[in-house]
């Protein structure tokens, strides 16, 4: 499975879902529950390096604004739900999470931002197929804490500075 492939399977589920985090996940097991397992663990390897790849103190930041707080577990789930969004708003986000005040439409804390389930759907498809666990994935060990400067998420004044537009939009 390439990567083109890869956000096809996360946009057209996305879509059937209507934005429902929860429906997103079940459908997405379903998609790839039809597949064979080994483009199951290609769809979990492009997934789980988007993961990583997103652990950064400005995600976080950016996280924390939209979500009005987000805890260790909070900032993984939203991590999760950002690949569901699609490659722009999750590349977008990434590059500048600033920017996810215009990348995203809507945006309610009681539905958006937690995608925890979308974190276990390759590995249920897999499941399904095999009655196994995924196998290890070959990827690099994420690193131990988020890339970049740390910023105090306390301090209002520190992320409205950091992230005005998110906080112009979602905060004020």
């Amino acid at each position: 499975m390439d990567e083109t492939e890869f956000w096809e399977i996360v946009d057209r589920t996305r879509e059937d879902a209507e934005g429902d985090p929860e429906e997103h996940a079940e459908l997405l097991v379903e998609r790839l529950a039809q597949l064979d397992p080994d483009s199951v663990v290609d769809f979990a390897r492009h997934f789980e390096s988007r993961y990583n790849r997103s652990y950064t103190w400005d995600l976080w930041g950016a996280a924390w604004v939209l979500l009005d707080g987000a805890s260790d577990d909070a900032f993984d789930y939203f991590r999760c739900w950002l690949i569901g969004q699609g490659r722009e708003v999750f590349e977008g986000g990434v590059h500048d999470p600033d920017a996810l005040a215009e990348l995203l439409d809507e945006f309610d804390e009681e539905i958006d931002g937690d995608g925890e389930e979308l974190g276990y759907a390759a590995d249920e498809a897999y499941e399904r197929l095999t009655g196994a666990e995924t196998p290890d994935l070959g990827l690099p060990l994420p690193p131990p804490e988020p890339v970049g400067t740390p910023l105090d998420f306390e301090d209002e004044a520190v992320l409205s500075e950091r992230f005005p537009h998110l906080w112009d939009r979602f905060r004020d």
